[in-house]
């Protein structure tokens, strides 16, 4: 490998252990629930407590870390990483794990915020699409390898034992961050107005909100996805593990797609993969009928839909170019806000009374709002240098 590219490869391997800790407390939430003494909807507030943590702490701690070179700060994001998960596999109650779970979230958007920059600046030119793709590769792997690995461990042998498994990725990582990555200048201190005007441009916005939109679309579906493949296919117990394997796959060659459309056209990325997620997400109740199909449709789904991820990074820190850092930090907030938003329409859909055939078409609506403010944002954007 090259020399950037080590350093790209430890950006992954953080991204890993934070893609796996994210996930891995869903499949353990009965486990957990039971080994703190609360209930698995009270236990289920771990979760949403770590998507919340990164929506507000993104932002926060980037800014604070704007004081310390890039490569200082993904060091320090690990650091934070590894005693968050140190402290949940130690927890005595509920509350010590709730905290130590927030602890650990403040380290999720900073870190892939300020690492998706530095891997863009680490890479040739020509090449800063794949860089950041190769980044994010490591959160599709997660959901392949890490997830399920945590999940046997905390399964087979102690919930805390997939809390401590975690926490050793971090100080591998803090590792491969130190010895990879060259020595980088302490930025400027910032100027925070300019920052914030730089975030608050109404084209930076509008790309948030593509994130939410798109991020929506994804979770609405993926979190129902079991009943939903159940209710369809008569899907088997048994074979959801393979299904939910399938999607992880699909995730990652998504992933490396994007990143080389992204190489060529952030835009080109965002428009093949959103008509994508319309089309699939449109025609997925009428086609999942049986385990084939099934496989064939989650699997297409998991490509399109992660080939929305590195575009939508290099896109937002392009126009916020005075702030790229912290744009790209509230865009990873902005993807928890949009798995909070799916989340609450696919449940939605249930409670009025539609059933979980329909939700896909709701996916499907998130995916085609997203594709038309993407193209009300390029027009708006091309008018905007005759206008002045």
């Amino acid at each position: 490998m090259q020399a950037y590219q080590w350093g790209v490869f430890a950006l992954a391997l953080g991204a890993f252990g934070l893609g796996t800790t994210e996930f891995f407390p869903m499949g353990l939430l009965p486990t957990i629930a039971e080994g703190v003494e609360v209930s698995i909807p009270t236990a289920g507030l771990l979760i949403s407590a770590y998507a919340v943590g990164v929506m507000f702490g993104a932002p926060l701690v980037t800014l604070y870390l704007t004081r310390f070179s890039h490569k200082f700060s993904l060091i320090l994001l690990m650091a934070i990483f590894f005693i968050g998960n140190v402290f949940s596999a130690l927890a005595t109650d509920y509350s010590v794990l709730m905290i130590s779970r927030i602890t650990t979230s403040l380290s999720h958007g900073a870190f892939f915020g300020i690492g998706a920059l530095v891997a863009m600046k680490l890479a040739p030119p020509g090449k800063q699409g794949t860089a950041v793709a190769s980044m994010f590769l490591g959160l599709t792997i997660a959901n392949i390898i890490g997830v399920p690995v945590a999940t046997w461990l905390g399964q087979s042998l102690h919930w805390r034992m997939a809390f401590a498994a975690t926490s050793a990725l971090g100080l591998v990582a803090m590792i491969g961050l130190w010895r990879t990555l060259p020595q980088m200048e302490k930025p400027n201190r910032p100027n925070v107005k300019q920052e914030l005007q730089a975030i608050l441009q109404p084209a930076a916005l509008r790309t948030f909100l593509t994130t939410v939109l798109c991020a929506g679309s994804m979770f609405t579906l993926y979190t129902y996805v079991t009943p939903i493949l159940q209710t369809l296919a008569s899907i088997s117990d048994s074979n959801i593990a393979y299904l939910l394997m399938m999607a992880g796959i699909g995730f990652t060659l998504g992933n490396f797609i994007s990143g080389k459309l992204a190489d060529r056209s952030p835009d080109l990325s965002l428009v093949v993969a959103l008509t994508g997620q319309v089309i699939i997400l449109a025609l997925f109740s009428l086609l999942v009928s049986d385990l084939i199909s099934a496989i064939a449709m989650i699997f297409v789904w998991g490509v399109v839909n992660f080939m929305i991820g590195p575009p939508l990074q290099m896109k937002v820190m392009t126009i916020a170019d005075k702030a790229p850092g912290l744009a790209s930090s509230i865009n990873i907030g902005a993807f928890n806000l949009g798995n909070a938003l799916g989340a609450a329409i696919g449940g939605a859909v249930i409670t009025l009374g539609f059933g979980y055939a329909w939700i896909p078409a709701a996916a499907a609506t998130l995916s085609l709002s997203a594709l038309m403010l993407l193209g009300i944002n390029r027009k708006l954007s091309a008018q905007a240098p005759s206008a002045s």
